[in-house]
């Protein structure tokens, strides 16, 4: 028997859940069971797509003439502020945890290594969806080179944006740790591996602008727009994710939302 699955029909699921209101569902025990039985849906579905199964591409004449940013558009902290003001000319992203060759990148070194550019639709939980050229290195070609560990499940992305209170440049240096956490996210070794999962760095043929994740941003073709994390300051393997966060895996997901996302 042969199976053949329809990405909107999850995003239309996933974009439901979003405009009954996310928070509010996630806050009652029925609300929780919604959630978690759409996110058991969409993974056992993934499950059974070919392992290099790709999201759709599409030819240049459909970008979007209007790209609308995901999540926040410019993060505060004063590390990231200096970066932006020196054009990120210190940046660089150390890549550790589970891995046999910790090392760090900077952006010279990410673009000089083989790159990949695909036109692809950015389907976001709230309901919209916009198409965009991203240009990267390819996550598994990182991968390689720090080696990972056998025990290695999850590649966790730790971020220069943050959520919670509001705050200015010069309130950040006595932020709230627990109120302000820094923005994470994380996805499976499988899904790390994927051809079109790639660390971009360019968008529509211009270095990624401030709004969509410079210098450097997750795409991940085949989840929702919310797993594409922006503002990348270093990358963990790890073998769970319990210790971080609320232990969901993402700060959406301890937020309520769920973990895969897929489409």
């Amino acid at each position: 028997m042969r199976i053949k699955l329809d990405r909107r029909l999850f995003v239309g699921g996933a974009a439901g859940l979003a405009l009954a209101g996310c928070d509010r569902l996630a806050s009652t025990p029925r609300g929780k069971e919604a959630l978690n039985a759409g996110e058991a849906l969409t993974y056992d579905a993934a499950k059974l797509l070919p392992p290099n199964q790709l999201a759709p591409e599409y030819p240049a004449s459909q970008i979007s003439k209007v790209f609308k940013p995901n999540g926040s558009i410019d993060p505060k902290d004063p590390a990231y502020k200096a970066l932006v003001a020196a054009k990120f000319a210190d940046w660089s992203m150390p890549v550790g945890g589970l891995v046999e060759a910790p090392r760090s990148f900077t952006l010279a070194d990410l673009r000089a290594m083989p790159s990949r550019t695909q036109v692809t639709r950015h389907d976001c939980v709230e309901g919209w969806s916009c198409i965009g050229q991203w240009t990267g290195v390819p996550l598994s070609a990182v991968l390689a080179l720090v080696k990972p560990k056998p025990e290695a499940r999850y590649v966790v992305f730790h971020c220069y944006d943050r959520y919670g209170t509001d705050y200015t440049t010069e309130q950040a240096g006595a932020l709230d740790e627990e109120n302000n956490p820094p923005f994470y996210g994380s996805i499976g070794m499988g899904d790390a591996v994927q051809p079109q999962t790639i660390l971009a760095y360019a968008m529509n043929g211009q270095d990624l602008p401030v709004e969509h994740g410079a210098p450097l941003r997750l795409r991940i073709e085949r989840q929702l727009g919310y797993k594409n994390t922006k503002y990348i300051r270093s990358i963990e393997l790890m073998d769970s994710y319990a210790s971080l966060g609320d232990g969901k895996g993402g700060y959406w997901e301890d937020q309520g939302y769920e973990w895969y996302a897929g489409i």
